[in-house]
C-alpha cells in the first residue's frame, strides 16, 4: 500500500489514480501484519500521514481503520517512532488475542 501511494506521489502513474485519496477516505480501512513492511523515512513518513488524516477527520466522514500487528507496544514504539505509537496507543482500542497459531495447528493435522 505505502509503496504504492510513493509511486502515484513521485510518478503520477495511471494506475495508481486517486490511491491516496481513496485510502485516506475509505469507510474502513484494514492495515493486516503491520510490521512486516521494509520501512524507510519516507514510508514512515506515508504512514504517519495515514494514521493521522483518519484519526484528524480531514475528510468530514466517519472513517474506521483496523490494524493488526504482531508487534508489542515496545516494539512498535521501537520501530515506529513516538509520533506514530502515541497515536496508535491514544485513538484505538489495543485487543491481544491470545492463543495458538491456526496456520500451525492446520498443518498438524
Amino acid at each position: 500500500m505505502i509503496d504504492n501511494i510513493i509511486d502515484y506521489r513521485f510518478s503520477k502513474s495511471e494506475n495508481n489514480i486517486n490511491i491516496l485519496e481513496n485510502i485516506l477516505n475509505v469507510d474502513l480501512l484494514i492495515i493486516d501484519d503491520l510490521g512486516t513492511e521494509n520501512l524507510n523515512s519516507m514510508k514512515l513518513t506515508e504512514l504517519f500521514t495515514i494514521i493521522n488524516s483518519r484519526i484528524l477527520n480531514q475528510n468530514n466522514r466517519i472513517t474506521k481503520t483496523i490494524i493488526s500487528t504482531n508487534l508489542d507496544l515496545k516494539e512498535i514504539f521501537s520501530i515506529y517512532n513516538e509520533r506514530i505509537g502515541s497515536r496508535l496507543v491514544g485513538h484505538y482500542n489495543i485487543c491481544k488475542f491470545i492463543g495458538d497459531d491456526i496456520r500451525f495447528k492446520k498443518n498438524i493435522k
